[in-house]
């Protein structure tokens, strides 16, 4: 899908000397902060639990008053205005998705549109769009409740909420935190995907330092009381931390963390041979007869991976399919990290992973030869880096040991 039409870009943050200081507490809890955030990047607060991160976020769109410094949003100084008008600006999404139970999808969707005043048909093809958007069948979705969603379902309901008036901004504080690691994996590209096509300016809170090089334009590593230890792009905070406390951050497997910054989209994705669940099971047969390989693909109706089939499932199968083969435990996207392929690879035990696109649909598959090798570039990589960093160290050494022989021989010569 195209952007959507008429969708607000991101825009800038600035903040400036932002502290917020709780009555009966001597230390502020968030001290003179001050950053610049551009427009349509993903920026990531991580840090240890109480550093202040959410706070910080929170005063962004003033959930949390400031008790002191300035926040610009494009330009325009947000500290004063009103805070109501303020939030309708800026998007929130929230951990565990924060629905309100007794209305439905469409109605908390339709939130804040109604608040400001879109008339109803703006109201409902702005539903519609964004329950697209997110991966959810408007028809099938629009009138459930909260409470007949899947966790993952309530989360991407809970983006679609936030995107709801298309602000330029979007906060987001742990959303993906409290579903499962699979579901998480998949909320986390969807994210990738939809900035593609939305171009929001994104902060977004989280302690997981895999989910926030995976998913930051920039991190911003914070100490207690939300002082910036390293603000800049994963590549260069994994290659070069600033110091013990962001280096701990990191923690080992540098080489291996950086599998999160590659996409599936990089590596090569090959073809397999497939069939569907309403091909008769003669030609499932010569189809796989013919494709040379011991096993095929089974789609289901939809054409999303259903289950893998070997020779010996045929020859068992007796006419049918119901119980034959191996349900397709995990897939991935396109936009998934090579980690996530290289997890999935191993959780299922064959070798493989089927890549899907955004309804589910399958495209191709990825190997673990292709994984392996790309593993292998990376380490390949960070060993001539070091190599590299070990050779300008010895350099400098002769050179500063040459300075000092060259000093202590014209001493003794005056």
């Amino acid at each position: 899908m195209s952007e959507t039409a008429g969708s607000a870009s991101g825009a800038s943050i600035e903040l400036e000397n932002l502290t917020k200081r709780y009555p009966g507490n001597p230390q502020p809890s968030v001290d003179n902060v001050s950053m610049e955030i551009k427009a349509g990047e993903i920026v990531i607060f991580v840090g240890p639990s109480g550093c202040g991160k959410s706070t910080t976020l929170k005063m962004i769109n003033r959930l949390i008053e400031p008790s002191g410094g300035r926040i610009r949003i494009n330009g325009e100084d947000v500290t004063d205005i009103d805070p109501v008008k303020l939030r309708r600006k800026v998007g929130y999404a929230i951990q565990s998705a924060g629905l309100f139970p007794h209305m439905t999808v469409a109605q908390n969707i339709a939130l804040v549109p109604k608040m400001v005043g879109w008339g109803k048909s703006r109201i409902k093809d702005r539903v519609e769009e964004l329950l697209d958007l997110v991966g959810l069948d408007p028809g099938e979705f629009h009138g459930r409740y909260p409470r007949q969603l899947s966790g993952g379902q309530q989360q991407r309901v809970g983006v679609a909420r936030a995107l709801a008036a298309d602000p330029p901004v979007l906060l987001m504080d742990e959303p993906f935190g409290a579903v499962d690691p699979i579901t998480r994996d998949h909320l986390q590209d969807e994210l990738i995907r939809l900035q593609h096509e939305l171009h929001k300016t994104i902060v977004f809170v989280t302690h997981d330092f895999d989910e926030a090089i995976k998913l930051g334009d920039r991190i911003a590593v914070l100490r207690e009381r939300s002082h910036i230890a390293q603000f800049d792009t994963p590549e260069a905070i994994l290659t070069n931390p600033a110091d013990d406390f962001v280096s701990g951050f990191v923690g080992a497997g540098a080489a291996l963390k950086r599998l999160n910054l590659t996409r599936v989209r990089n590596v090569e994705i090959t073809d397999y041979p497939t069939v569907t669940v309403d091909d008769p099971l003669q030609d499932i047969f010569n189809r796989l007869r013919d494709s040379g390989t011991n096993e095929i693909l089974l789609l289901d109706r939809r054409g999303r991976p259903y289950k893998w089939l070997r020779r010996g499932d045929l020859m068992r199968a007796k006419g049918s399919l119901a119980r034959a083969g191996t349900l397709v435990s995990d897939t991935v996207t396109r936009d998934a990290t090579l980690r996530d392929a290289l997890e999935a690879v191993l959780t299922d035990n064959a070798g493989r992973v089927a890549v899907t696109g955004r309804r589910g649909e399958y495209t191709g598959v990825v190997d673990m030869e292709t994984l392996m090798n790309s593993v292998h570039e990376l380490l390949e990589a960070d060993r001539l880096e070091a190599m590299e960093h070990q050779h300008e160290l010895e350099e400098a050494r002769a050179a500063q040991t040459h300075a000092e022989q060259e000093g202590d021989g014209g001493e003794k010569k005056a």
